[in-house]
């Protein structure tokens, strides 16, 4: 009896095991060791409003990919972006990304984007200077916004049209930056 009692929690951890391995699915956005998410980006900086802040996005000795460059206030300026698209669709029912950054102490926006929408989905996220850190961000904690304020107006994000990822700086954080990215995962 002891043997067959054994053997039922036994077979049930293994029941557990396997269940949680095929319900903790993931997708890459951005894995730099698997050279995933390395393309389809592009910049957008304050100078589309008459700015002179300025950035970049490349990959460094250790193949992660970094966005930095100088945060301006001048000109009504004040805002440093990078965005990649991906296919729409894919993170249907997607509950939270996790990211693993190097920063500088600064606070960044993780953000999406619903095609040409003018409103994205925003959440910040602070940095430890010189440190890898992991940051969890739930689907609900996306907030609306819109030329840089949170809106009550906005549509409610709806993950299955979300079709570009990015990340920017701003909030008068002026001067050089510089986030380091290893990987960003949407858990579904």
């Amino acid at each position: 009896i002891c043997l067959f009692i054994n053997m039922k929690k036994y077979i049930y951890l293994i029941i557990f095991m396997i269940n949680s391995i095929i319900t903790a699915q993931y997708l890459d956005l951005i894995n730099t060791s698997n050279n995933i998410g390395l393309e389809d980006w592009r910049i957008v900086n304050d100078d589309v409003m008459g700015g002179v802040s300025s950035s970049t996005l490349y990959l460094n000795e250790e193949q992660n990919l970094v966005f930095s460059g100088n945060l301006s206030l001048e000109n009504n300026g004040g805002f440093a972006s990078s965005r990649m698209g991906f296919e729409r669709g894919i993170l249907d029912k997607v509950k939270l990304f996790k990211l693993k950054v190097k920063g500088d102490g600064k606070t960044y926006k993780f953000r999406f984007r619903e095609g040409y929408r003018s409103t994205n989905y925003s959440s910040n996220f602070n940095t430890i200077k010189n440190e890898w850190i992991e940051v969890e961000i739930k689907t609900s904690d996306l907030k609306p916004m819109f030329m840089g304020y949170y809106s009550n107006r906005s549509p409610k994000l709806d993950t299955k049209k979300l079709s570009s990822l990015g990340f920017q700086i701003s909030d008068n954080q002026k001067g050089d930056f510089k986030l380091e990215i290893m990987h960003v995962k949407a858990i579904y």
